[in-house]
């Protein structure tokens, strides 16, 4: 069985040191130090830039595939001014890997949304020129999201040139309640934030004006198939019920209709059989993909569970590489 995994982390040494130097947000402080002090350990940072050495891992699992991204949260957290030009050299860098292994990785580019025009422009080069499968999007820039006017350039650009928009977590933008407990991480916030970050582009209407667009989420939906029923109730009864929500626009589609249109899910870091039944039950055997969620998530354990869970032999085929090739055109 082919094994294609499609959200696996990366990064180089020269973005590395460009990157730990420049400055960052206030708001995203905490993040970044966190990240910062993780990138900087020699044990996580040789599984960031190794890649002969995850080539290694690789072949010893069976997995034929990665498709490779920058580590999170990418460079939302810079100033514009910097992070444009590192954006470029990133993407350079990233399809000369892809180039230089070609059938073992793909790449998702990485794109700028603090400057919506650059990135746009960003797109349509990483999608044409540099031959790269899509883009990765770390939910928010600066607490602002993907719904707002400000992006519209942005979304125009990856619905035109066919690149499918990874939604990536990260610490949520309203920290405070968060901030106890490890809540801001993997643990709860990150799946918090990208949840909210995909249901404001599903009540926005902003798939309504980029029906062509294709989302990717990670951990299998990031809990949204659990609620799909009582989100479109809800959102009926609200529509229909003066003062049961706040202004909200009219939409073309039920919000679990978008979400079965516009959204394709991965498996990262939930190996659990039940959660993948639903996904499945939820989006269909053709929206969900295999992902390890490298380096965060033990690879032999992903492997094994899309290797060892019940599922038919047409869905196994579906996870394991037939929707990833699709989904980012990816050949063998």
């Amino acid at each position: 069985m082919r094994v294609v995994a499609v959200e696996e982390h990366m990064a180089t040494e020269a973005f590395l040191r460009v990157a730990h130097g420049l400055d960052v947000a206030p708001s995203d402080q905490a993040e970044m130090n966190g990240m910062r002090t993780m990138e900087s350990d020699p044990a996580f940072r040789a599984r960031l830039t190794d890649l002969a050495s995850r080539l290694r891992e690789m072949d010893a699992l069976g997995q034929d595939m990665a498709v490779l991204s920058l580590n999170p949260p990418g460079v939302q957290a810079y100033p514009a001014a910097d992070a444009v030009p590192l954006t470029r050299e990133f993407n350079d860098a990233l399809a000369a890997i892809v180039r230089r292994h070609p059938g073992r990785f793909g790449g998702l580019a990485t794109v700028t949304p603090q400057a919506p025009e650059a990135a746009a422009t960003e797109i349509e080069r990483a999608m044409g020129t540099l031959g790269l499968n899509g883009i990765m999007i770390n939910s928010h820039t600066g607490g602002h999201y993907l719904d707002e006017p400000r992006f519209a350039p942005l979304l125009a650009a990856a619905e035109a040139s066919g690149a499918p928009v990874y939604l990536h977590p990260r610490v949520p933008s309203m920290l405070d309640a968060y901030r106890p407990y490890g809540l801001l991480g993997a643990i709860w916030g990150y799946q918090a934030e990208a949840g909210l970050h995909a249901m404001r582009l599903i009540l926005s209407g902003t798939l309504d004006r980029h029906p062509g667009l294709t989302v990717v989420l990670g951990h299998l939906g990031e809990g949204i198939p659990y609620w799909l029923r009582r989100i479109d109730n809800r959102h009926a009864f609200a529509a229909a019920t003066a003062g049961a929500a706040t202004p909200m626009p009219r939409l073309s589609l039920t919000p679990s209709e978008y979400f079965r249109r516009n959204f394709v899910l991965t498996t990262s870091g939930i190996d659990d059989p039940d959660v993948l039944g639903l996904a499945l039950r939820a989006v269909g055997e053709d929206r969900v993909m295999f992902a390890v969620d490298y380096p965060y998530e033990d690879p032999k354990a992903a492997v094994d569970f899309l290797r060892n869970t019940p599922l038919t032999d047409d869905q196994r085929t579906a996870i394991a590489h037939r929707t990833a090739e699709r989904v980012f055109t990816l050949t063998g």
